[in-house]
């Protein structure tokens, strides 16, 4: 499945009639009414796209395990780091997106959705660097390009 991030909006309502996918400019969204958080993450990222507080290191570890960074202003102690680490705990979810870059060929690239995951472990704060242990393994191709990205 790749869905264009309008799509993941949408699917998670946060975009409708009252506000639109323009309004929303970070990777990571919290869906109340789904009790759910969706992480669309770009693995290259290049300067000219991101400023350097959003340079974040996203990387594939194994076709299971994911590391991801939260925002630079998410700590442990915040109400969305205690969120993240102890989502199981408070029966929410986690949902992650990939996408090699943000333009393709045709424009805006779509993201990947590689499905639900669980906290596993944790280091750092501000941003907190988080290793996410997905419910289904990765395609090859995409474990393969996603953990290219950490080089």
């Amino acid at each position: 499945m790749t869905p264009q991030r309008e799509e993941v909006l949408a699917a998670l309502d946060y975009a409708g009639m009252d506000r639109t996918p323009k309004s929303f400019q970070a990777g990571v969204l919290w869906s109340e009414p789904w009790q759910t958080d969706a992480f669309l993450v770009t693995l290259k990222k290049s300067e000219n796209d991101y400023s350097p507080t959003t340079m974040y290191r996203d990387y594939a570890i194994s076709p299971t395990l994911f590391h991801w960074e939260t925002q630079s202003t998410t700590s442990v102690s915040s109400a969305t780091g205690q969120r993240y680490l102890n989502h199981r705990a408070n029966d929410s979810s986690i949902l992650l997106f990939t996408r090699d870059h943000r333009l393709n060929d045709l424009g805006t690239a779509p993201y990947m959705f590689l499905g639900t995951a669980n906290y596993a472990s944790h280091t750092g704060d501000r941003p907190i660097a988080i290793t996410w242990r997905l419910d289904h393994p990765m395609p090859t191709d995409v474990f393969v390009t996603a953990s290219v990205a950490a080089a």
